[in-house]
């Protein structure tokens, strides 16, 4: 019975260590996708009226 959960055991860690590749992998990415997107709303916020300059002067 020992036997069988020591090989199972160790058939899983290849796969555990796979797993926290890709996790680590996602962490990574979706923190460079939201700081791409907060660059891009700082920068939308610091510089309105030259971005929205043509829509400024289609509403008066």
């Amino acid at each position: 019975m020992k036997t069988r959960i020591l090989i199972v055991a160790l058939l899983a860690l290849p796969l555990l260590q796979g797993c926290t590749v890709l996790a680590v992998a996602d962490v990574a990415a979706s923190t460079v996708i939201y700081g791409v997107k907060t660059a891009v709303n700082v920068v939308d916020a610091v510089t309105p009226d030259i971005i929205n300059r043509d829509k400024d002067k289609s509403k008066k």
